[in-house]
């Protein structure tokens, strides 16, 4: 097939979900899920099928992704198992400004370079209002959305997802500071001991204030995390979740509309479909699979809006469309007895589930016409960190010559110009913790797997560690010596374990595997850790506040919405 010669910097558009399953496109192999519109990018580009994430949850996945580089190089990778992700907006802890984004490289080569929905990779270092984590200090032009991410705690009706245990420590704690001034009347008014009201009223005023600043009638988390952001300034706190999808959409075609005329780069960081499955009036009910389908689809139609941009613009041919997730889908999320995560299709495990498939493999696709082939299937190992080089190639940039970049370019690869990638081997970590290896051997098709350790989960019910837990990276975690071994080209299930009784090649497959094990850990330099317990704990300094502190609530954003189908 003969294709146009690329001849100008093509516009790039991102599309990625968060926790979404592999198996929930009908373009993966779904029957009770309707997703044309990222059906369509399948079939008119390139769909990879062992496309893989570099953590199976969103904040390394994500620092991964924009550098091209395992998140333990940038201390994105946690040795706790509490604060695998950021878990306040208000830490210290974020993607370092030293690492370079794609973004960043993109933007000094003329693009105009846009985010807009979720970050999750910091905000601020040492004072509120430097920003130092801030999408605008790693290459974007233009922020549209939540510098956290959608959580359960952003709906006042749903139970605390991300900080439930701390939730029940201060409830307790208001109740025993509210008894203190209370005891301290009783003993004054019935004269048992004289105490002054300069002591009663002070400390009455603070359980006052300590009560409504984290519990208020939207509950703490809400107003400390769920924030919405127009570059540097917040715009709804708490933000307006039944709105957002519809302002994040109506941001997005505007910034198509503004820069049409020269290359930009959009990454457009869905909220979909992270709990509490937030979905318009019009999609609930529309998917054969209650409401977690229902918010697909009305991700899938949010595609297909950006999709028609494109078209009306006429810069679908001289644009570079790609479709993934930051990670697999969450097999713990329940309400009841319905299911509020994905499917993962034939793939073990889940979000949270250090190197099992499930958690870590993701959909791929791209699609940019008179360059890349319709139709065309990919089966080789691939990574997100591959998008990183692969941008940096299409657009023009200098990879970094300072640091190591783990990610390579794929182009070769979707042009057809090579039959097979010449990455042989690609680390599943969890945490700062080595789990699972992969092996792609030159010249032959064999992918072997190597288990050093995994997750204590059930693949009965709702396949969870710990009831809505996530999985541990270390501590109650199964380790295997000799590793668990598996060969995932003929058995992507990991269903079938190898021994030196069922495969001739089992020590040398071993052997190869722990010398690229030692290699790649020679590579390794010491970096602050930005997920250790100083940086992820909530410092009320760094809290983001629109208004006064601790008093911060605002609603700067109109009230215009795109129209539904």
């Amino acid at each position: 097939m003969t294709f146009v010669t690329r001849n100008s910097r093509p516009n790039i558009v991102l599309l990625m979900a968060d926790d979404l399953g592999v198996g929930d496109l009908c373009c993966y192999g779904n029957s009770s899920v309707s997703t044309p519109h990222i059906d369509r990018l399948a079939s008119e580009g390139v769909r990879l099928t062992q496309h893989l994430a570099a953590a199976s949850v969103c904040t390394p996945s994500r620092a991964a992704f924009l550098t091209g580089r395992y998140p333990i190089r940038s201390g994105m990778a946690s040795a706790y198992n509490l604060n695998r992700a950021l878990p306040w907006l208000g830490g210290s802890g974020g993607l370092p400004p030293n690492e370079t984004t794609f973004a960043k490289l993109l933007q000094h080569r003329g693009y105009r370079t846009g985010l807009i929905g979720k970050w999750h990779l910091g905000l601020s270092c040492a004072s509120r209002d430097d920003h130092c984590f801030h999408p605008l200090n790693h290459g974007f032009d233009d922020f549209y959305g939540m510098p956290f991410g959608l959580l359960s705690d952003c709906q006042p009706s749903r139970t605390s997802e991300l900080h439930r245990w701390i939730q029940i420590k201060l409830w307790v704690s208001t109740v025993v500071l509210g008894l203190v001034p209370l005891l301290l009347l009783v003993l004054k008014f019935t004269h048992r001991i004289p105490v002054p009201w300069k002591v009663i009223l002070p400390l009455s005023l603070l359980v006052l204030l300590f009560f409504t600043s984290w519990y208020s009638s939207y509950g703490f988390t809400r107003r400390w995390n769920c924030v919405l952001m127009r570059n540097h300034e917040i715009i709804q706190q708490p933000m307006r979740e039944e709105r957002t999808a519809s302002l994040l959409l109506k941001e997005a075609l505007a910034f198509i509309e503004r820069h049409k005329r020269r290359p930009f780069l959009l990454l457009f960081s869905f909220l979909h479909v992270h709990t509490p499955l937030i979905t318009r009036e019009k999609f609930v009910g529309h998917s054969k699979y209650g409401l977690y389908g229902d918010n697909v689809e009305e991700m899938d139609w949010m595609v297909g809006k950006i999709l028609e941009a494109l078209d009306r613009e006429h810069l679908a041919n001289q644009t570079l469309v790609y479709f993934t997730s930051d990670n697999g889908g969450r097999l713990e999320s329940q309400d009841r007895a319905a299911q509020l995560g994905g499917w993962n299709g034939p793939y073990r495990g889940g979000r949270g589930m250090g190197g099992w498939e499930g958690g870590i493999r993701v959909p791929g696709i791209f699609r940019w016409p008179t360059v890349l082939e319709a139709g065309k299937v990919i089966d080789d190992p691939t990574s997100l960190m591959d998008i990183f080089p692969t941008l940096s190639y299409i657009g023009g940039g200098i990879l970094p010559q300072d640091r190591v970049i783990d990610g390579q370019n794929l182009m070769p690869l979707l042009e057809g110009k090579v039959t097979h990638s010449d990455r042989e081997f690609l680390f599943h970590y969890c945490g700062v913790h080595l789990h699972a290896v992969r092996w792609h051997q030159k010249d032959c098709a064999t992918v072997w797997k190597a288990h050093y350790v995994t997750p204590k989960f059930h693949p009965e019910g709702a396949g969870a560690c710990y009831g809505n837990s996530m999985c541990p990276c270390s501590g109650d975690v199964t380790h295997h010596d000799p590793p668990l071994l598996f060969d995932v080209s003929r058995d992507p299930s990991e269903a079938i374990p190898l021994n030196p009784d069922n495969e001739a090649l089992f020590d040398s497959v071993v052997k190869n595997i722990e010398a690229a094990i030692k290699e790649h850990r020679g590579t390794l330099t010491p970096v602050p850790q930005q997920l250790s317990a100083f940086n992820t704990i909530w410092k009320p300094w760094l809290q983001p506040c629109c208004g006064t502190f601790p008093f911060c609530g605002c609603d700067k954003e109109d009230d215009i919405l795109p129209a539904a189908p």
